[in-house]
């Protein structure tokens, strides 16, 4: 006989769920319903921090009955209706009734009852299942061993596929070894090999839909589909892509404004902080020292340290303009400069540390460093040829 796995406390579970939803703190809802902190927190991480009964109904695949059809399909057996008319009333197929209904009704009574039935499936999805890399120890090793490099698991899993052809077993997904890797188990890969990530997180995150992220802002942002076309011929100066590099926890930052056509750099000093009032502030002081032509679009990206953006359009003859969420490449070259920055201002520091004259020393250095992509001229003679002409 196998090993018996750890029986679930589903009643256990409920009230930590119920403590939470409450208010009261995971360490404290884990003292109250007698469980250690490690479990509390396997519960939250198994369902990225939603409670179980939170979950949407409109998450789950149309391939698996709702708990609304199972509540109907009770109802309708109650009527005395066959398979067939109840299939056709929920618009399932009749096989999927009659295998629901031979699975999940009362043994003794052939009762069906939708609520419990629901439950039991939901039970059923959550069994536990070794995966391909628990049950195989040398494909096991050698993902840990490309991941103690520092690959990725895409890079590993599109390895596997041309380093073996012949092993179609070990044709693992991606995802496979992020689940081997946050909730592989005994026999799994080490917890520890997720500091080899990109990331470094301990725990996964739920991910966020860019379409569904509330608007941060009380005036409305003009999007960049809206912005003219002759910004994207980059044929003039004065079209400028803007961002915030920040340090370490987010508590400093440095603002940063590149001109798309001749790539020159202004920096924008936030000693205090990069509230919206901050940034508004510090931005309009590096604005009144560009000239009015120079001076025609921004774009930004949609964080909330643009709130005022509306106190700043007068500053651009064309507008201001934000790129859509989650879309970095469509401010391509404020991204490539933020990381040329990075030199100066590495991560994980913090940038409240630079004064004024820092930043402009780092302007200077790379605006006066000659750039392949400007036919090796410097960002400044670009910029001031642009201007004149």
């Amino acid at each position: 006989m196998g090993r018996r796995g750890r029986k679930r406390q589903l009643d256990v579970e409920a009230r930590y769920w119920q403590l939470l939803l409450s208010g009261i703190g995971t360490v404290q809802a884990c003292r109250l319903v007698g469980i250690t902190r490690k479990t509390g927190y396997r519960w939250r991480a198994e369902n990225g921090g939603i409670p179980p009964a939170r979950i949407a109904e409109a998450a789950r695949s149309n391939r698996y009955l709702s708990r609304l059809e199972r509540q109907r399909i009770a109802t309708l057996r109650g009527q005395g209706l066959g398979v067939r008319e109840i299939a056709r009333r929920i618009e399932r197929d009749p096989a999927t009734v009659s295998r629901e209904l031979r699975r999940n009704s009362r043994p003794h009574d052939k009762a069906y009852d939708g609520d419990l039935a629901h439950a039991r499936a939901r039970q059923r999805s959550r069994r536990p299942r070794r995966g391909k890399l628990n049950r195989d120890q040398h494909l096991r090793g050698l993902v840990q061993e490309r991941l103690e490099q520092d690959w990725s698991p895409e890079q590993i899993a599109a390895y596997l596929r041309v380093a073996f052809p012949d092993q179609p077993d070990w044709h693992v997904c991606h995802e496979t070894i992020y689940q081997a890797l946050y909730h592989g188990g005994r026999g799994g890969l080490s917890r520890q090999l997720t500091r080899r990530l990109r990331t470094g997180r301990p725990l996964r995150r739920r991910r966020r839909r860019s379409d569904a992220r509330q608007s941060r802002f009380i005036a409305p942002a003009v999007l960049i589909d809206q912005r003219p076309l002759i910004v994207e011929s980059r044929t003039r100066v004065g079209d400028w892509e803007g961002d915030l590099i920040v340090g370490r926890m987010s508590q400093s930052a440095i603002g940063t404004m590149v001109d798309r056509t001749s790539r020159y750099l202004r920096l924008i000093h936030l000693p205090g902080g990069h509230r919206a009032d901050q940034l508004h502030d510090a931005l309009i002081a590096v604005l009144d020292e560009l000239p009015e032509a120079a001076r025609l679009t921004l774009t930004w990206d949609q964080g909330s340290e643009m709130a005022r953006h509306d106190h700043l359009a007068p500053y651009f003859r064309d507008g201001i303009y934000f790129a859509r969420p989650a879309s970095p490449w469509l401010r391509g070259t404020n991204e490539n400069t933020n990381g040329l920055l990075r030199q100066y201002f590495p991560k994980g520091t913090s940038l409240a540390t630079h004064d004024q004259q820092t930043l402009r020393a780092v302007e200077d250095r790379l605006n006066q460093r000659p750039r392949k992509i400007l036919g090796w001229r410097t960002p400044r003679q670009v910029f001031l040829g642009g201007l004149t002409s």
